[in-house]
């Protein structure tokens, strides 16, 4: 029974790589793995454990069972379709960004019709708002390399929305608060270049 368990994971895996159009070496860097691990899983020398088979499961979009089960890649476009995953992911971070950018435009439009106030800044402020969206998801199901983009929007977001507030409501000109930016931005950078250590 094992045995079988081993090669319907060796063969899924195969599969399930060869689809997504990646070598061994890519998988490898993409699941945090070596890629003597994954030539093992792919021998059958070897299987992975449950966490571990999560984890492909998980980046692969399929379940546990896809993995173990016999024949399951002729199963796989009936179940599974990576693309519409794709699509209904972007859907999903697109459509939690637009909330934000909905409610600050309520706001403006009422501070605007009800209270003769002009505040323009709201739609400053969506933007770091939505940055911290984006890293939420991006968490869940985005790329380790989206990471830098986003929190260096972030930042500078924020920076430029306390710059503005300051400008406009006590009329300070804060501008000296964008050099904290620079050795932020600079840990940001050398956080982004450290690679995470492979498991084996």
């Amino acid at each position: 029974m094992k045995k079988d368990i081993k090669s319907n994971v060796a063969k899924n895996l195969v599969y399930l790589r060869q689809k997504s159009k990646l070598t061994q070496g890519e998988l490898a860097n993409k699941i945090n793995y070596t890629d003597k691990s994954i030539s093992k899983w792919e021998h059958g020398d070897a299987i992975p454990s449950v966490e571990v088979l999560s984890e492909i499961a998980d980046f692969f979009g399929v379940t546990i069972d896809f993995l173990i089960s016999d024949n399951a890649e002729q199963n796989y476009d009936k179940v599974y379709n990576l693309k519409e995953n794709v699509s209904n992911k972007i859907f999903i971070t697109a459509l939690a960004v637009s909330i934000v950018w909905l409610i600050a435009t309520i706001l403006y439009v009422y501070g605007l019709t009800f209270t003769n106030n002009n505040h323009w800044i709201l739609f400053v402020a969506s933007v770091p708002i939505s940055s911290i969206v984006l890293l939420v998801f991006n968490g869940i199901w985005g790329k380790r390399k989206n990471i830098f983009i986003i929190t260096s929007i972030l930042q500078w977001s924020i920076l430029a929305t306390i710059f503005l507030a300051f400008l406009i409501y006590f009329n300070a000109a804060t501008w000296p608060i964008f050099i904290l930016g620079v050795p932020v931005q600079i840990g940001i950078i050398l956080w982004s270049l450290l690679k995470p250590s492979k498991k084996q």
